[in-house]
């Protein structure tokens, strides 16, 4: 089966790798734009609006409270409206959410902006992310290197967010010269997500829907995913503290703008280049030792800038952080889709937001706090490290479950299998 992008004509991509191409836009904005970008930003809105490393880290506090919403709410809304429709429909709110936060200075109100970009940001990536596991299950049961490589694909859509802002906002920053600089920033993001949003509605809409689950199986069996729902939400918070005060904390070493935009444009085309690097391992270690691995690296990559203030180790630091986080996010869907069954893929990835975003609302107002300090931002990346080296730990007890998804057709109806109708 193909699909065809309509403004290329007679060009053809593999049905599956179009979809999760044309959908990565989704995370681009939702996750790059809406979330990461904003470290871009927080200098120069600290600066402006003269905030307390507590304020600029309530900020993000505020979109995960928001991000947390979104989760809880996705699985009900992509059921009752259709999961393309919501994705869609959530993919607008955010971008303008982007816009609107260059509008105004009123620290209430950007904190009220912060938090509908994280609810939206939160049900486009997860509607997105069940779309591309619908368009991959066909190819698990032959090749499942190319299911988590599709998904990978997805997730990476964040980093590819991240190129292309870390090109673009630093240097707009640096050539304005304006105190209030970072409202044009607001709105260069909003108007990359306008694009990303006109090019990934058509593919949303002509994707396959999740299939629905029987009324009787509407609850996922959150026990197979025990160990990985803890190991992801210490993840949430140490990952999200790095990537809310790295460029302060670069900054406070006396980094320029141009060493700020390698940093960025290294960590974005690490994240990208993950995807490829890690699905190999990601397929190949059973139960939670791929998360374990993808989280042990990231937390290395954390700890570079802490113990040298050598731009090499900044770099090494983009590349090892960059190359691992939106991986962590591939190894937990691969897991979670290799061990239930099909309708319960999008369910079960928005429970797993749920943890995530718990952990990535304590995350940066936790470091923020401390990071007001005496010891300054390098007490917040200290706790980062810690975190993502719990995480670590906690994944490896988490048990390889194997859903038979070969015979999954026979019962499509029931959302059963050959194997498993003895035992309803």
């Amino acid at each position: 089966m193909v699909w065809r992008l309509p403004w290329l004509g007679k060009s053809r991509l593999p049905h599956g790798l179009g979809i999760a191409l044309g959908l990565a836009l989704g995370p681009a904005v939702a996750i790059g734009l809406a979330r990461f970008d904003y470290a871009l930003l927080l200098p120069s809105m600290r600066a402006d609006l003269h905030w307390s490393f507590a304020t600029a880290g309530a900020m993000n506090t505020a979109n995960a409270l928001g991000y947390l919403a979104g989760a809880l709410l996705a699985a009900v809304a992509a059921r009752r409206y259709g999961t393309r429709r919501v994705f869609v429909a959530s993919f607008g709110v955010t971008v303008l959410a982007l816009l609107t936060t260059g509008a105004t200075g009123n620290t209430l109100v950007l904190v009220a902006l912060r938090a509908v970009a994280g609810a939206s940001g939160a049900v486009t990536f997860i509607a997105g992310a069940g779309l591309v596991a619908t368009a991959a299950p066909a190819t698990q049961a032959t090749s499942p290197h190319r299911a988590a490589m599709l998904l990978g694909i997805y997730f990476a859509g964040g980093g590819a967010a991240i190129v292309a802002s870390g090109l673009a906002v630093p240097y707009l920053l640096a050539t304005t010269g304006l105190a209030d600089g970072w409202r044009l920033g607001w709105v260069l993001l909003a108007g990359l997500g306008a694009v990303a949003f006109a090019i990934a509605t058509p593919i949303a809409l002509a994707s396959a829907e999740p299939p629905a689950p029987p009324r009787a199986d509407r609850h996922w069996p959150a026990r197979h995913l025990g160990p990985v729902l803890i190991s992801y939400g210490l993840f949430g918070a140490g990952y999200i503290a790095y990537m809310t005060f790295i460029v302060a904390f670069l900054k406070g070493q006396g980094t320029g703008s141009g060493g700020i935009t390698a940093f960025w444009v290294v960590l974005g085309t690490a994240s990208i280049a993950g995807a490829f690097v890690w699905a190999p391992p990601i397929t190949r270690l059973r139960g939670g030792r791929g998360t374990a691995t993808v989280l042990a690296v990231l937390a290395g990559g954390t700890l570079l800038p802490l113990v040298s203030r050598s731009p090499a180790a900044s770099i090494g630091s983009a590349l090892l952080f960059g190359g691992s986080f939106l991986s962590v996010v591939t190894a937990v869907t691969t897991v979670a889709r290799r061990s239930l069954r099909p309708h319960h893929w999008t369910p079960a990835i928005a429970g797993l937001t749920v943890a995530f975003a718990v952990g990535q609302s304590l995350g940066p107002i936790l470091a923020g706090v401390l990071s007001d300090g005496p010891a300054g931002l390098k007490v917040g990346l200290s706790l980062s490290v810690g975190l993502l080296l719990a995480a670590a730990v906690v994944s490896l007890a988490q048990r390889h479950h194997e859903y038979p998804l070969a015979s999954e057709t026979l019962y499509p109806e029931e959302g059963g299998t050959a194997s498993d109708m003895g035992h309803r």
